[in-house]
């Protein structure tokens, strides 16, 4: 079936995971002693090996759904046969492409103080201006939103559990970082966090 929503999500969701692959690489060559592929807490050392085939399934789920060749895999006659249906996958598509676009903007943005994990012991700048003035994850947002948009291009029983299996994991994940934080950065962070949402911004 030639599905280009499925192609363009399938693609958008390689692009950015091979975009964190060029962070990583680029956050290695300045700084030897990073927790990125190695996490110095045990929380997000479980949580490493939960997330990697996660992510695995994330990049694999939409072109098996798009070859079809399984009952359980593969997309429901809907997704071509309801116009509304497809109308909204072209626009979650769409927004995926976005959200990738708007990841990159946050990755440049945090240059070499961005990191997969908790950086114990390091010196980093802490963000708060630029995509960050409002929310104080706006990479595991725009994360979440991508794989929302998975979902609704592929609306597979594997693909949405894997989705809840990852909206778990940003939310410990989020929640681990910001109690670093505020142990660390007790007083800045404590002020950034009264002014900004963790996922989505506040609405006073």
């Amino acid at each position: 079936m030639n599905d280009l929503p499925a192609v363009i999500t399938a693609t958008t969701i390689c692009a950015y995971w091979l975009g964190v692959g060029v962070m990583i690489v680029r956050v290695k060559r300045h700084s030897r002693d990073t927790p990125i592929l190695s996490p110095k807490l045990p929380l997000e050392r479980f949580m490493g090996l939960v997330f990697i085939p996660v992510v695995a399934l994330w990049m694999l789920l939409p072109w098996l759904a798009r070859n079809g060749n399984s009952p359980l895999l593969a997309l429901s006659p809907l997704a071509a046969d309801v116009p509304v249906y497809v109308a909204c996958r072209w626009v979650a598509a769409i927004v995926a492409v976005l959200c990738f676009v708007a990841t990159v903007r946050c990755w440049a943005r945090m240059g070499r103080d961005w990191r997969m994990a908790v950086a114990v012991g390091e010196k980093t700048n802490l963000i708060t201006d630029g995509p960050f003035s409002r929310i104080r994850h706006p990479i595991y947002a725009f994360q979440i939103l991508l794989m929302i948009c998975t979902v609704v291009v592929v609306p597979t029983l594997p693909m949405l559990v894997v989705a809840v299996t990852h909206f778990a994991l940003m939310n410990v994940k989020a929640r681990n970082e910001e109690r670093y934080l505020l142990q660390t950065q007790p007083e800045d962070y404590s002020r950034y966090v009264q002014r900004t949402g963790r996922f989505f911004p506040r609405l006073s």
